[in-house]
């Protein structure tokens, strides 16, 4: 039995190199930067970590200060879930955008810019891309940041995304494995539950996941969901028959398994994030993505003591948390291997937005996407500022509130004088009111799945047939209104290519 040395023996540097914390502020605290050079091998950022490109190669560059080989991991999807741009919106269209061009060519082009800036600032995992096929049009936490509803475009832009990413050397970590797009519930909210048969699943749900996993994705993270025809008991991400004998030995990955957030009520609730962890690396996990909520050195500790005392009562097999940390660190050596690649290629390279070749290929992506829908009478464009209802559903917590969306902004810049109100329910006459004479622009996000802003479009285009619609979510409903734009995604890049088919102006 290893004797226990808190920083120090073999056995605590493992549970620690499982870790992939978060933390709170834009410079490393002193607690993070002292376990890194006992351990800590990774560590997973936020949007509350960053204000802009040079603040966040400083950072990195600090991490790295206590250890070259340090994983820095962000949930950078593009479209929106954000973190790069988190107060500004993204630059890139997300995966639902991308899948309705469905031109391979184009998402790898994306994936490898988006790719290039997070290298450019010290990032090397990305936690995307989504490889869920979102075949419920109900489900309210996936719906754009999945390619679509059909396993085999999923499959083929879930390869183009990873070569993208991979291709500039950042990590590739391909999600919700085993699949969440079938669910109705949110695993940050509760457990969703999947009741399909084996068959299904494997025609539908693990087919992209196939397909990256073929293509050399370094990373996949697990779903806290129950697939019942596989475990009736336990979530993907605690469940040794999903994570060893589904991923590993039937699929045949052998990259790093991370799960998804352990302080989502999914597993936390139920289990706790201590226990939680400790079931996740026995199933077969290799990495504890922990601090989407506010993490802090308390955290970390618990994890590592719960997983240290775990080994030292037999519970968890110490084979089986060397073998977990040894995935952690080849990962972080081939990592680290593309960053020297990298700087010798490049030195002194700027950390600037929008300065290499490609760097406009996300609008360039959002233009394509749009799929605009005239109305039966002739449509004019708005030439004077519009009003821009904005209907503004509650956001789930992987997309978060602090990012902005909507077209009224990139109105603005055409159409000086643009006026803007959001409303969280049908206020047909307080927007008539606040319109006067202008033209509306009504803005939606999942308009199928909220009849209060079905109720309102009713209104609204029964008093002023005039009217424009931009739905910024799933295009499920049917078209309306005097021009109806789909933009697929509400990246600021969306809002920007739907501002200019509003006003007439689009390239």
């Amino acid at each position: 039995m290893t004797t226990l040395v808190h920083g120090s023996d073999t056995l605590t540097r493992d549970a620690l190199t499982v870790l992939q914390p978060g933390f709170v502020g834009t410079t490393a605290p002193d607690w993070l930067r002292r376990h890194i050079g006992e351990g800590l091998s990774s560590v997973g950022l936020f949007g509350r970590n960053i204000v802009s490109p040079e603040q966040l190669a400083a950072l990195t560059a600090q991490l790295r200060a206590e250890r070259d080989d340090v994983l820095v991991a962000i949930d950078e999807e593009g479209g929106d879930v954000t973190r790069l741009e988190v107060k500004q919106g993204s630059s890139f269209p997300g995966s639902y955008a991308l899948g309705s061009v469905d031109d391979v060519e184009l998402t790898r082009a994306v994936a490898r810019e988006l790719g290039r800036r997070l290298a450019q600032c010290g990032v090397d995992l990305n936690w995307a891309p989504s490889a869920d096929v979102n075949s419920n049009a109900e489900n309210p936490v996936i719906g754009v940041r999945s390619f679509g509803p059909d396993p085999d475009l999923v499959a083929r832009h879930t390869v183009a995304y990873v070569d993208g990413l991979q291709g500039v050397g950042v990590a590739a970590c391909t999600k919700h494995f085993p699949g969440h797009g079938d669910t109705n519930v949110d695993s940050h909210d509760a457990l969703p539950r999947i009741d399909v048969d084996l068959a299904t699943l494997h025609a539908r749900e693990l087919v992209p996941f196939r397909a990256a996993i073929a293509a050399g994705t370094k990373a996949v993270m697990s779903a806290h969901i129950l697939l019942s025809a596989l475990d009736p008991h336990r979530p993907a991400t605690l469940s040794p028959q999903i994570l060893t004998g589904l991923l590993r030995q039937e699929l045949g990955f052998e990259g790093l398994i991370v799960t998804d957030g352990m302080e989502m009520q999914a597993v936390a609730a139920t289990y706790g994030i201590e226990r939680g962890s400790v079931l996740a690396i026995a199933a077969g996990a290799d990495a504890i993505c922990v601090g989407g909520g506010l993490c802090d050195e308390d955290t970390v500790l618990r994890l590592r003591d719960a997983l240290v005392d775990a080994v030292r009562t037999g519970e968890l097999p110490e084979e089986r948390l060397a073998d977990a940390a040894a995935r952690v660190r080849a990962l972080a050596a081939w990592t680290q291997s593309h960053r020297a690649r990298g700087a010798e290629s490049t030195p002194g390279a700027a950390v600037q937005e929008g300065t290499a070749p490609g760097a406009d290929i996300g609008l360039v992506a959002a233009r394509r996407a749009l799929k605009v829908t005239r109305g039966e009478q002739p449509y004019t464009p708005i030439s004077s500022a519009p009003y821009v209802a904005s209907f503004t559903p509650v956001a789930n917590f992987a997309v978060g509130d602090e990012t902005p969306w909507g077209i009224a902004a990139e109105l603005e810049r055409l159409l000086p004088g643009t006026e803007t109100g959001s409303y969280a329910e049908a206020s047909v006459d307080a927007i008539l009111a606040a319109a006067g004479e202008r033209r509306i622009v009504a803005v939606v996000r999942d308009a199928h799945r909220h009849p209060w802003m079905t109720e309102a479009l009713d209104g609204l285009l029964a008093a002023r047939p005039d009217t424009v619609v931009v739905e910024m979510g799933l295009n499920e409903a049917e078209p309306r209104g005097a021009l109806h734009i789909a933009t697929h995604g509400a990246a600021r890049v969306c809002g920007r290519a739907a501002a200019e088919a509003v006003a007439g102006t689009g390239s």
